[in-house]
């Protein structure tokens, strides 16, 4: 179930909050009036995390040399956590 809160009432209810989101409740933190995070269970994760072939800078063409010499690919393993340097 989505719930959402401002992060006053976050502050405010910490350990009711983590009890909940043991149970499979989700949360949208407001600051400011704005949508500023999201807190989800650890096993819904993956679930709302976009994969790679959606990600639009994942595999990117080239749009011009690099100036450190190193590959679109070399890029993308820094990027995405295959330091390859």
């Amino acid at each position: 179930m989505q719930k959402i809160i401002n992060a006053k009432e976050l502050r405010a209810s910490l350990p009711k909050i983590v009890e909940g989101v043991k149970r499979g409740e989700n949360y949208t933190v407001l600051y400011r009036s704005r949508p500023a995070f999201r807190i989800v269970p650890i096993n819904d994760y993956d679930r709302i995390a976009i994969p790679l072939s959606k990600d639009p800078l994942y595999h990117a063409s080239a749009l011009g040399e690099s100036s450190d010499g190193l590959t679109a690919i070399d890029h993308d393993a820094i990027l995405y956590g295959k330091l390859r340097i």
